[in-house]
C-alpha cells in the first residue's frame, strides 16, 4: 500500500492496535518489511480484530498514563488510533465515554515529549466539523477551515478536536512532531458488523445479508434515507495514514473520499454487492447524524498529489462478501451447536 522507503531498525508503535483501522496498518507495516511494529490495544489479544504474531502484542489501557508510557519505550514513530467510539448508535449514547479517550492521546502525547518521539500521528474525525455546515443533504464538501468556528459533534466530535489542539500545541511548545488526519467513514472487512459500535456501511450490510438468508427481504433504515456521506475504503485510510505521517503537513487535513451519496444510494450499492431486493422502511426515531457530509479534497490532493481512488461499489463489494462470510460461519457454527445438543 504505502510506497516509501522502510527503515527495518524503525520501532512502530501502533495504539488501538486491536481495532479495525488499527489492525489493517498493522498488517501493512508487516508487509512492508517493519521487523520491530509494537501493537497496543486495551482488549486482550485474542478479541483484537487482526492479531499477529510478529508484531510485539499488548494489552494496556492507555487512559492510564503509565501505560502511555511503557507502551512508547524505545519507539520512533507512533499511531495513536485509540479511542473508545463506534458508529452514531455508539457516539450519541455514549458522550461521556468518548469524552473521556482525551486521556488517552494525552498521556501518549506526554509520554511522546518526554521520550524525545520522532514523529506522532493522531487519527481525528470529520466530526469535529461545524455542525451548522452540514444541516442539508445537498452539502458542499467541507474544507480543513470549516471546523471553525467551533460547533463538533457534542461528545465524541468534541473531544477530537480539542485533541487536535493538543496536537498542535505540544508541536508548538515542546517540538513534537505531530501530524493530524480527519478521516471520513472509513468502511471494509474485518470490522465490526454488529453489536452496536458498527457504523452504516457495514450496519445496512448486515441487515441486507440477513433479509436475504432469512427471505424476508426487509430492512430498516435508520432516518429518511436522504441523508449524504462519503465513504472511504479501509485500504485507502491505511495508505493515507502513512502519507500524511511522513509528509510535512502540520495542521489537521481530511483522509476520506469525496464520492457523496445518499444513504438510500449507499443501500441501493449493498443490495447490489449481497445480491437482494429490499423491500425498505424507515425509522425516524433513530440517530442519523447530520444531514449531509463531504471531504473536500483539494488540500491532500495539492499536499500529495493523491486521494482515496476506491469507489464505494468496488470497495462494498469486497466488505460484503467478507461479511457475508462471518454471518455463514456463525450461522453455521449455531446449526452445529443446536445439533450436538439434540443428539
Amino acid at each position: 500500500m504505502f510506497q516509501g522507503e522502510v527503515d527495518t531498525d524503525t520501532t512502530v508503535v501502533v495504539c488501538g492496535a486491536g481495532g479495525f483501522i488499527g489492525g489493517h496498518l498493522v498488517a501493512d507495516l508487516l508487509r512492508q518489511g517493519y521487523d520491530r511494529v509494537r501493537a497496543v490495544d486495551i482488549k486482550p489479544p485474542n478479541q483484537w480484530f487482526q492479531k499477529f504474531p510478529q508484531a510485539d502484542n499488548r494489552s494496556l489501557d492507555l487512559r492510564e498514563k503509565d501505560n502511555c508510557y511503557r507502551a512508547l519505550e524505545g519507539a520512533d514513530q507512533v499511531y495513536n488510533l485509540a479511542a473508545d467510539m463506534g458508529g452514531m448508535g455508539f457516539i450519541e449514547h455514549n458522550k461521556a465515554l468518548c469524552m473521556l479517550s482525551v486521556r488517552i492521546n494525552t498521556h501518549l502525547l506526554m509520554a511522546a515529549r518526554d521520550m524525545d518521539i520522532g514523529r506522532y500521528f493522531y487519527s481525528s474525525s470529520a466530526c469535529v466539523y461545524n455542525a451548522e455546515k452540514q444541516d442539508t443533504p445537498d452539502v458542499e464538501p467541507l474544507s480543513e477551515e470549516d471546523a471553525y468556528p467551533a460547533l463538533a459533534e457534542d461528545g465524541y466530535g468534541w473531544e477530537k478536536l480539542f485533541s487536535e489542539r493538543m496536537c498542535r500545541h505540544f508541536r508548538e511548545d515542546f517540538d513534537v512532531t505531530t501530524r493530524v488526519a480527519r478521516y471520513h467513514n472509513v468502511y471494509g472487512p474485518f470490522g465490526t458488523y454488529d453489536g452496536g459500535r458498527e457504523k452504516a456501511p457495514a450496519a445496512l450490510t448486515r441487515k441486507a445479508i440477513k433479509a436475504k438468508l432469512s427471505g424476508s427481504g426487509d430492512i430498516v433504515i435508520w432516518g429518511d434515507g436522504t441523508q449524504t456521506r462519503s465513504f472511504m475504503y479501509i485500504d485507502d485510510c491505511v495508505r493515507g495514514t502513512q502519507k500524511i505521517m511522513h509528509s510535512g503537513i502540520t495542521d489537521p487535513i481530511n483522509l476520506g473520499s469525496d464520492e457523496l451519496v445518499t444513504i438510500n444510494g449507499l443501500v441501493d450499492v449493498i443490495e447490489e454487492a449481497v445480491e437482494v431486493d429490499l423491500d425498505r422502511e424507515y425509522d425516524l426515531t433513530k440517530p442519523q447524524g447530520v444531514d449531509g457530509r463531504n471531504s473536500d479534497n483539494t488540500k491532500i490532493l495539492n499536499e500529495l498529489g493523491w486521494e482515496p481512488p476506491t469507489a464505494l461499489r468496488d470497495g462494498m463489494e469486497v466488505t460484503a462478501e467478507w461479511i457475508e462470510e462471518q454471518m455463514q460461519a456463525h450461522r453455521k457454527a449455531e446449526t452445529t451447536s443446536r445439533f450436538a445438543v439434540a443428539h
